[in-house]
């Protein structure tokens, strides 16, 4: 990550939290009333090939004792009402302000790998992982709804990682080495409104 990026990041996600900072707090109130602890959801994501972190977002699962692979259909029972709806906005990842100011994440980058996707593909991650992943992206704006319905009709966790191995991971990457060569500054902020706007159609 460049030092212009790095100041871009740290800039807007301290201008972020001071706005967010209220709507958060009363999320995790409206949580706890509506579905308990934990509020939060932890999970190892992947900086680069060889590091991880831990992702935060809000909860919007029923806890289970293990939980592995992407989400898809199997997994769908397990959402909660709260969860859809904090999901639909993407309101589960306003903690991930977090991740971008410890240097985890960038505003605009690949969406972080589990593990055992960047072990399986190392030549596909080592150039992904070029870039600093991020909350938004251009494969999160081109290709996430399309993701979705994908694995929204998967059954078991084996579908869903088949789908996910043979469809999803390449043309996400397809599209993260597009940003990865054309990214700059004004790309960025491109890519951070069309996401905003996004999120105003959902609504």
């Amino acid at each position: 990550m460049t030092w212009r990026k790095r100041i871009f990041d740290l800039f807007f996600a301290s201008l972020l939290l001071i706005v967010v900072a209220p709507i958060l707090l009363g999320l995790l109130v409206w949580l706890m009333v509506k579905e308990g602890r934990p509020l939060f959801h932890v999970a190892e994501r992947m900086k680069t090939p060889e590091q991880s972190f831990d992702l935060w977002k809000l909860r919007t699962m029923t806890v289970v004792e293990e939980d592995q692979g992407v989400s898809g259909g199997n997994k769908s029972a397990r959402i909660t009402p709260t969860g859809a709806w904090l999901r639909a906005r993407r309101l589960d990842e306003f903690p991930q302000i977090w991740n971008i100011l410890r240097g985890d994440l960038s505003f605009v980058g690949p969406r972080p790998p589990l593990r055992e996707y960047v072990e399986r593909f190392p030549d596909i991650y080592a150039e992904v992982l070029k870039s600093r992943p991020g909350v938004t992206g251009l494969a999160t704006i081109r290709f996430h709804k399309h993701e979705e319905r994908l694995l929204s009709r998967c059954e078991t966790p084996e579908e869903t990682d088949r789908v996910y191995s043979l469809v999803c991971v390449p043309r996400k990457a397809k599209l993260d080495l597009i940003y990865q060569r054309n990214q700059s500054a004004c790309y960025d902020f491109d890519l951070v409104f069309q996401t905003v706007g996004n999120l105003f159609k959902r609504g």
